[in-house]
């Protein structure tokens, strides 16, 4: 089976982050999506859907310290099902994200003071100083005769 999420939105909430016995650290927020439509009566709506997320290890630390509540990301991660039984004895259940993958959208001046455009931040990747540019891969000759290509 085939389980992936692919969200963007802005946080509704600061990062909550805590860390376990073994010293992982786990951030826990929620982000906002949202979607414009006309209704058949050609009015214009918006849907917004609230989806709690949960970022780990060294994602959780990145998150916690560069955002925070209306910060744009995008995360990417697996759909999970958590169930529990609240101080009422009532079960409880909810769906939300466990990320896997996560990128800082939007202007920098939205994460700090300073006024220039920024390219979109994985934490996967640190920031790294700027390179010269890349010089394109030279594609190497190959001699097939047109008869061994099966299409």
């Amino acid at each position: 089976m085939y389980n992936k999420v692919i969200l963007v939105g802005n946080l509704t909430r600061d990062i909550e982050l805590k860390y376990t016995g073994t010293g992982m650290a786990i951030a826990k927020t929620a982000i906002a999506t949202n979607r414009r439509f006309k209704t058949q009566a050609g009015e214009q709506k918006e849907e917004v859907c609230f989806i709690d997320i949960t970022l780990f290890g060294r994602a959780a630390e990145i998150a916690n310290q560069y955002l925070s509540k209306g910060s744009k990301v995008l995360v990417e991660g697996r759909l999970i099902f958590e169930q529990w039984t609240d101080q009422s004895g009532n079960k409880r259940s909810k769906h939300s994200v466990a990320v896997d993958n996560m990128q800082m959208l939007g202007r920098s001046e939205d994460r700090s003071s300073s006024t220039s455009y920024e390219k979109p931040a994985s934490y996967a990747q640190p920031a790294q100083a700027k390179e010269a540019p890349a010089k394109e891969p030279e594609i190497p000759e190959i001699d097939i005769d047109e008869d061994e290509i099966p299409f």
